[in-house]
C-alpha cells in the first residue's frame, strides 16, 4: 500500500511537478523516425511529460523539436511550412530552425533587428534504431546517451511498434516488472515460446538487486530437484523494462513515456542483438500475438476500451486464459483501468510478496524524485556505459547466489552459460 501524497509524486508529469522534473534529467523516446520520414516532409505534433511540441526534419535532415506556437500570435506550428532549413508559421510568416531561432520575421518593417532575439523553446534530440530521442532536462545536466544496446540497432536486427493507451505512464509500466502475472494473463498465447516453468509454477520467489543502472528483477521458479528456472529481466531507470528471454530469442523492451497524466505512448522492440531477425522471427511479428492489429493511419490499437479489446469469451474458455489474442492488449485491459480510471489509487491496494519488484521499482523512482526535491541529481544519467545490460531467462543450480554473481547475469544468457560451464 502507497501513501496518497507518493503515489502523486509517482504518477504527476506535467512541466513543474517532481516526477516532470525527473524524468526530464533522461533521455526519452519522444516519437518514430517513421513519424518524420525525410527532409522537409510534414511536421508532426508531439506531446510530452504535458509539454506541447511540434517535431520536424529540416532540409540538411537535422531534427527539430520546438514548442508547438508561434511567440506572435501563438498559431500553431504543425499547420507550418517545413522548407529551406527551417519550419514557416503559416500565420504571419514567421519561421524558426531546428534550434529554435527566428531566422525570418518577413512580416514586420524591422524584422531583421526584432528576429535576432526571438527564440522558442527547443530540445536537443539524437536519432537511434528507429527512435528520436529527446533531452527535456537542464542543458548543462544533459547525460550522454545511454549505452543499451537495444537502443543502436540496425533496422534488420529489430522491429518497433507505437501504441498510444489511455493511462497513467506508472499504471502501464508496472506490469512489465510483474513476472507473476504471465503465469496467468499471457497462458495461451499461441506461438510465443514461454517456459513451461512458469506455468508449472506461478508463484515465483522475488531476488531484487539494485545498480547502478536500475534493478536486476529475477523470478524464481522451481524446475525440478536440481535446478531453479530464472527470469532475468533488467529495469532501466526510469521507465524501460528488457523483458526475460532465452539466449536463442528475441526479446522484448518496452518503454512507457508518459504523454500527460493519463495518457502514456508505448514503445514495444523486438529485437536480436548480435543477428537480423529471421523469418520465423517476422512470422511471430505478423502474428498478432506480440504486436496487436492498429487502426490504419494511426497509433491506436484497433482492439481498445470502447470495443473491450475484442474479448472472445469462447475462446477464453476453451483456449487462453483471457480470450484476448495479444500480449499487448491483454495488458491494457487489466492496467489501463485499475481502480476504476486512467490513475490507480495505490493507498487501496493490498500487496503481497508477489509485488516485490513492483514496490522495488516504486521505491527507486520516489527516492530519485525525493532526493531531485532535497537538491540531488540522479546518478543514473551519469551512469550511461552501465545500460549495456541483457535480459535472460535459464535454467540454473539452485547453489547459485544470485547477488554474488548479479554482474555475471546482467551480461545476459551467454554469459550466464559460460559462468555455469566454468563452474
Amino acid at each position: 500500500m502507497l501513501k496518497h501524497e507518493d503515489n502523486e509524486l509517482l504518477v504527476r508529469v506535467g512541466p513543474g511537478t517532481p516526477m516532470g522534473q525527473y524524468l526530464r534529467r533522461f533521455w526519452t523516446p519522444a516519437l518514430l523516425s517513421e513519424e518524420i520520414f525525410a527532409p522537409d516532409c510534414p511536421p508532426v505534433r508531439v506531446k510530452l511529460m504535458g509539454e506541447e511540441l511540434v517535431a520536424f526534419r529540416d532540409t540538411n535532415g537535422k531534427i527539430g523539436l520546438v514548442d508547438a506556437y508561434c511567440p506572435h500570435r501563438r498559431a500553431e506550428l504543425f499547420w507550418g511550412r517545413n522548407e529551406d532549413c527551417g519550419l514557416r508559421c503559416v500565420y504571419h510568416g514567421w519561421k524558426f530552425d531546428t534550434e529554435g531561432r527566428c531566422v525570418d520575421l518577413p512580416n514586420a518593417p524591422d524584422g531583421d533587428r526584432i528576429r535576432k532575439n526571438m527564440k522558442i523553446t527547443s530540445y536537443p534530440t539524437v536519432e537511434r534504431s528507429g527512435i528520436i530521442w529527446a533531452y527535456l532536462g537542464p542543458r548543462d545536466l544533459m547525460p550522454e546517451f545511454p549505452a543499451a544496446e537495444v537502443f543502436n540497432l540496425p533496422a534488420t536486427h529489430r522491429y518497433i511498434q507505437k501504441m498510444i493507451i489511455p493511462t497513467n505512464w506508472l499504471q502501464s509500466m508496472e506490469g512489465d516488472v510483474d513476472s507473476s502475472h504471465v503465469s496467468f494473463l499471457h497462458r495461451g498465447a499461441g506461438p510465443v515460446p514461454l517456459s513451461k516453468f512458469i506455468f508449472d509454477d506461478t508463484a515465483p520467489r522475488y531476488n531484487v538487486v539494485s545498480m547502478n543502472y536500475g534493478l536486476l528483477l529475477a523470478a524464481q521458479r522451481d524446475a525440478g530437484p536440481d535446478h531453479y528456472h530464472w527470469r532475468f529481466s533488467q529495469w532501466l531507470v526510469p521507465n524501460a523494462t528488457l523483458v526475460a528471454s532465452p539466449s536463442n530469442r528475441p526479446f522484448i523492451t518496452n518503454i512507457r513515456i508518459p504523454i500527460d497524466d493519463v495518457n502514456t505512448m508505448h514503445i514495444r522492440i523486438y529485437s536480436r542483438i548480435d543477428a537480423e531477425l529471421t523469418n520465423q522471427d517476422w512470422d511471430l511479428v505478423h502474428s498478432g500475438k506480440l504486436f496487436p492489429a492498429m487502426k490504419p493511419g494511426t497509433y491506436f490499437t484497433q482492439g481498445n476500451a470502447g470495443n473491450d479489446y475484442l474479448i472472445d469469451r469462447r475462446d477464453q474458455k476453451e483456449n487462453s486464459f483471457t480470450g484476448i489474442e495479444s500480449i499487448p492488449l491483454q495488458d491494457y485491459a487489466v492496467t489501463a483501468n485499475q481502480g476504476g480510471g486512467p490513475i490507480l489509487d495505490r493507498s487501496r491496494e493490498r500487496l503481497t510478496a508477489s509485488d516485490t519488484a513492483i514496490i522495488a521499482v516504486r521505491k527507486r523512482l520516489l527516492s530519485g524524485v525525493k532526493d531531485l526535491l532535497n537538491g540531488k541529481e540522479p546518478s543514473e544519467p551519469a551512469s550511461a556505459l552501465e545500460y549495456r545490460v541483457r535480459p535472460a531467462d535459464v535454467l540454473m543450480p539452485r547453489s547459485v547466489d544470485i547477488n554474488t554473481n548479479a554482474q555475471i547475469l546482467v551480461q545476459g544468457p551467454e554469459s550466464i552459460e559460460a559462468y555455469m560451464r566454468a563452474s
